[in-house]
């Protein structure tokens, strides 16, 4: 699949030219457009990520546990594929491949969905992966694409749970919305990426500068961009004196609480808005954040535990009871001390690529990969008991 691809470089990014072109004309964000391009480096990274699911340890067939019972029979927890997964995404085209070498690395079919913009791209990415699963003789049909951009589908595909076992929606608010609402089928949700940085009073403040300015910054149209900052109000000033020339550099909008504004003026920081309560849940996936003061870590913990979706959010500070106590006490899929919400990925945690960042608790939490793939059955060896 891989090296079909490589192979298929051209045709691929000549489609993506033009799915590229059509968002232009239609006035789509600069986030967008950039979620949607490809370019030779972007489409050997997905090659690459490909391969890096093939060398992956093949997890249908381990043995999750195994026990004997006193009457001699022997019970093996089993992990197997899930059998038919439909994914319903949007944007990014790189999804396309990387859902699919996950799921048929753990022996499912997948049918693919992807959104309007970038059909022309997957259509010639998911062309390219049936070619390389029937170069080794697996049945190319294993690898479907819807290739319409009727919005129909995708209440078509949620009513379809004779043919369909799980369908994962990755997208906005809408679409998963619409899946979960039609869904006669399990359905794993990747929610809005409302991530959140607290920085608390006994913080490195140079250290809180650079994972801000990371997290907002590095690539703001991702899900697990910050979106929200919560300053302790003993260090914001000390803050925004080293993290505004980052900051300013991207223009980045700021919608502030009364007192962060006030500093900010001070600071003669311009891109300024005042925050309203809709800021706390606002995913904006660009240059763009919302700011509060808060006195202690419970506000902290509170806030988040309110507002945010539950994706990835962190901690900045110096003192470790502190920081365990929030990893313990925020309840999202991703909880970190001293890093960027940014790592939130599958590639990033090891898994190779992801099917998705589930914000579900069950059946799968965080990046999903191929582990989250799989289901799991009992087998049961005896020799001859029999139940009295």
């Amino acid at each position: 699949m891989a090296d079909a691809l490589d192979s298929a470089e051209t045709a691929i990014l000549v489609a993506n030219a033009e799915d590229v072109a059509a968002a232009e004309k239609n006035a789509l964000s600069s986030a967008s457009i950039d979620r949607l391009r490809l370019d030779p480096k972007r489409l050997s990274a997905v090659a690459d990520a490909v391969r890096h699911v093939a060398g992956l340890p093949d997890p249908v067939g381990a043995i999750i546990s195994q026990w004997i019972r006193p009457n001699g029979i022997e019970i093996t927890k089993v992990r197997t594929p899930i059998g038919v997964i439909g994914i319903i995404y949007e944007s990014r085209p790189n999804v396309t491949a990387d859902a699919t070498s996950l799921c048929i690395k753990t022996g499912n079919a997948v049918i693919l969905r992807g959104g309007s913009e970038s059909l022309r791209s997957n259509i010639a990415i998911a062309a390219a992966l049936a070619q390389g699963v029937r170069a080794v003789g697996l049945p190319e049909d294993c690898i479907q694409l819807v290739p319409v951009a009727d919005r129909e589908i995708v209440t078509l595909m949620a009513a379809m749970d004779d043919c369909i076992d799980v369908i994962i929606p990755r997208g906005g608010h809408a679409l998963i919305e619409t899946v979960v609402r039609h869904a006669r089928m399990p359905v794993i949700k990747h929610y809005n990426g409302i991530c959140t940085v607290y920085i608390h009073a006994d913080a490195d403040i140079a250290m809180a500068a650079r994972i801000v300015e990371n997290a907002k910054c590095q690539r703001p149209g991702v899900c697990n961009a910050m979106e929200t900052l919560l300053l302790h109000r003993d260090i914001a000033e000390a803050f925004w004196k080293a993290a505004l020339p980052s900051l300013a550099k991207h223009n980045v909008k700021i919608h502030a609480d009364p007192a962060n504004a006030k500093l900010l003026s001070a600071a003669d920081y311009a891109n300024v808005t005042p925050a309203t309560d809709a800021d706390w849940t606002t995913e904006y996936l660009d240059y763009e954040m919302a700011v509060r003061e808060v006195g202690s870590l419970d506000e902290a913990i509170a806030h988040i535990n309110k507002y945010s979706s539950h994706h990835s959010d962190a901690i900045v500070t110096a003192d470790a009871a502190t920081a365990e106590r929030f990893l313990a006490e925020v309840d999202s899929a991703t909880v970190y001390w001293n890093a960027s919400t940014r790592f939130t990925d599958g590639g990033e945690f090891g898994f190779g690529a992801e099917i998705g960042i589930s914000t579900d608790k069950l059946h799968a939490r965080g990046p999903m990969a191929l582990e989250e793939l799989t289901t799991y059955k009992y087998t049961i060896r005896g020799t001859g008991q029999v139940r009295v």
